[in-house]
């Protein structure tokens, strides 16, 4: 009988230990001392992300002379004032980026190119665009780094970091009862019991995400805090996510002696203020209005079209690919185009 129970409490602790990380472990310093301002890292996991965030190697600048793209080929509506050289140069590009298996033909009708019968190439033109918006009006949050189709798609058809709406889970009629969006283990919320969608009220509506006051004791009236304990699981759900998708600690944005303040906080945390914006606009100025574009099995449980969040570009990176420039490769993608 010994033997059973210290067999037993060997496996249940070999249970417990194989969500923990073994040593050794790496802390850098990155604020002031005796603030607990430090990022934790583990030297495994960054050798294995360091693999996953590799840019590709651009190709060589095409010829800028010549006839334009416009002119020569039919019904290009985007990328048209590029030469014929570096339009297919850039053609070329998102094939690697997006579509290194299927090829020209996951977006064209190989027997005319002109169609735009499949849906893939009328998503693909206005991603073209979003992406020029993100590196014109994102500076503040992309810097002079940039974005190209690869920060997100990194060789795949859709890239992985995505969401939509998850499914309703009602159990009112259960001895369950209703889980009310939380208390599921879901990748979203960091596998904690927090609300399982932390992304609809705040990249794609505009609710506030601040929930504690500036003062303490805050009064009644227009000064009153009237923020729930559920908004505050919300909120901290949204900062689960980001820290999960950087691959970083609360400290990388925040000094935990004060997180309400800006003063004390890091300027990565203005950063990613400007990059919750960006997410919003582009979830609601280019994703969205997609949706009827594609196909109901590309829809998300509720009809949605899949999204961006954070993880999209930076999957599991402090900057994305570890802030390798590829845009600058493509001064196409650095600004909308006029018409």
């Amino acid at each position: 009988m010994k033997i059973i129970l210290k067999t037993a409490l060997c496996l249940m602790a070999a249970v417990m230990l194989a969500g923990c990380e073994r040593p050794p472990i790496e802390t850098v310093q990155t604020g002031y001392r005796g603030t607990g301002m430090e990022q934790i890292y583990n030297p495994r996991t960054l050798a294995k992300e360091a693999s996953l965030n590799v840019a590709p190697a651009a190709a060589d600048p095409a010829d800028a002379e010549g006839p334009k793209a416009k002119d020569i080929y039919k019904n290009v509506q985007v990328l048209g004032d590029l030469s014929v050289g570096q339009f297919n140069r850039h053609m070329a590009a998102i094939t690697q980026w997006v579509a290194p298996e299927a090829g020209c033909a996951y977006c064209h009708n190989v027997q005319n190119f002109a169609d735009d019968d499949k849906y893939t190439k009328v998503v693909a033109r206005r991603m073209i665009e979003m992406t020029q918006k993100v590196n014109q009006d994102y500076k503040a949050h992309v810097a002079d780094t940039g974005v190209t189709c690869y920060t997100c798609h990194r060789g795949n058809n859709i890239p992985t970091e995505v969401w939509t709406a998850p499914k309703d889970r009602k159990y009112a009629n259960s001895l369950l009862g209703d889980l009310a969006g939380q208390n599921m283990a879901t990748k979203a919320a960091g596998l904690s019991s927090l609300p399982s969608d932390p992304f609809s009220p705040y990249l794609m509506n505009a609710q506030p995400i601040r929930v504690n006051s500036d003062t303490a004791m805050t009064g009644a009236g227009a000064y009153a805090n009237r923020a729930s304990t559920k908004q505050a699981e919300f909120t901290y759900s949204l900062m689960v996510h980001m820290s999960e998708s950087l691959g970083v600690n609360c400290t990388y944005c925040h000094n935990t002696r004060n997180f309400a303040s800006w003063e004390e906080s890091r300027p990565q945390r203005v950063t990613a203020w400007h990059g919750i914006r960006m997410a919003r606009d582009l979830n609601n100025e280019y994703m969205t209005p997609l949706t009827d574009k594609f196909p109901a099995n590309r829809l998300g449980p509720k009809g949605d079209v899949a999204k961006v969040n954070c993880s999209t570009c930076h999957q599991g990176a402090y900057k994305p690919l570890y802030g390798a420039k590829m845009a600058k490769d493509f001064p196409e993608l650095q600004a909308i185009a006029k018409p």
